[in-house]
């Protein structure tokens, strides 16, 4: 009769070990930093933006316009078990251009250096009632005049 108590505290430790150990965190990674090789070949008020795109390509994001700065960004998520993806890596590399299109900065900022930005969030208001094909059919019948029918007026 003792070893069947042995055995089941045994299996309940083993199941929650096991349970711990499958709980292991996942990473994902997103967006793209060109290696640091590619970027010291780019020399500050000489090359181009035309020699960075054949270089490193052209980047996901840029400024407003299409002659804007170049950002590359990459970050890397972890999510744990159920628990919500948490950002535990970022890195932005900022390339901006002169008047002539030849490179006047290059920049790194990291998740250190990042600031948070509020969204808010305007959407204009829908005049439209969101109401079902019967409701539209029957209003529309009351607004019916009939000397407008008989060109009456």
């Amino acid at each position: 009769m003792t070893a069947f108590p042995i055995v089941l505290m045994r299996s309940l430790v083993f199941c929650a070990l096991l349970g711990v150990a499958s709980c292991a965190p996942t990473y994902r990674n997103h967006g793209y930093i060109p290696p640091e090789e590619d970027l010291a070949n780019l020399i500050v008020g000489v090359d181009t933006r035309a020699t960075v795109d054949d270089l490193i390509g052209a980047p996901a994001l840029s400024g407003i316009s299409g002659e804007g700065d170049y950002y590359y960004v990459r970050s890397r998520k972890r999510t744990w078990g159920m628990l919500r993806p948490r950002e535990v890596e970022r890195e932005v590399l900022a390339i901006s251009f002169n008047d002539d299109d030849t490179i006047a900065n290059i920049e790194r900022f990291g998740l250190e250096d990042g600031q948070i930005v509020p969204l808010a969030r305007r959407v204009t208001d829908n005049s439209v009632v969101k109401t079902g094909f019967l409701r539209q059919l029957l209003d529309n019948i009351g607004a019916l005049n009939p000397a407008d029918a008989f060109g009456g007026g």
